[in-house]
């Protein structure tokens, strides 16, 4: 077990015990994770403030129910993204708030100032793309592109079939090949 990961445990045993700076400091080291997972998909900043503030209470209560099978980071993640989920899904219902693009930024890491441009561009057109798709189509890819979930993990989320997943996100990423083929 690394370091990081003893330290992290030995500070979610201070946070069980309701030491607050043990909760600040695990706050400090997941905020911005979670604040970009909850605004890709609610897209607000406010919102996913409220959403990732929600998020970590929802687990500092129920800490105890962590059983560390996963890292604690994708048990918390997976709070963010259900809780930003239902946070759409209510807004939606309301007809307050839509959707418009579930990948709120992809950022170019390779260093290379020439393709820099070109890169932007092409992820500007996609992200444009992402916005014309049916939103069950955006939250599937997000999840599964740039989340990173498999299919189980994100029929267990979206609350559908495995089968209803592997066929929305066959479907989201075929009409999402089609916009962009329209598009160039």
């Amino acid at each position: 077990m690394s370091q990081k990961e003893v330290h992290i445990d030995a500070l979610l045993q201070s946070c069980m015990l309701g030491k607050q700076s043990a909760q600040l400091e695990v706050y400090n080291r997941y905020y911005r994770a979670m604040y970009n997972t909850a605004i890709r998909i609610v897209k607000d900043s406010a919102e996913a403030e409220d959403v990732m503030q929600e998020s970590f209470l929802n687990a500092f209560t129920k800490l105890h129910t962590f059983k560390a099978e996963v890292s604690f980071g994708a048990w918390l993640k997976r709070i963010v993204i259900n809780n930003s989920i239902y946070h759409y899904k209510k807004q939606r219902k309301k007809n307050e708030v839509a959707l418009d693009d579930i990948l709120y930024k992809v950022e170019d890491n390779d260093g290379i100032s020439s393709d820099h441009v070109f890169v932007n561009q092409k992820a500007q057109k996609v992200m444009e793309t992402m916005n014309r798709l049916k939103d069950n189509y955006r939250v599937s890819l997000t999840l599964h592109l740039i989340e990173g979930y498999d299919y189980e993990e994100i029929s267990e989320i979206m609350n559908i079939s495995y089968a209803n997943c592997r066929t929305t996100i066959s479907r989201a990423k075929e009409s999402l090949r089609k916009k962009l083929e329209i598009t160039y």
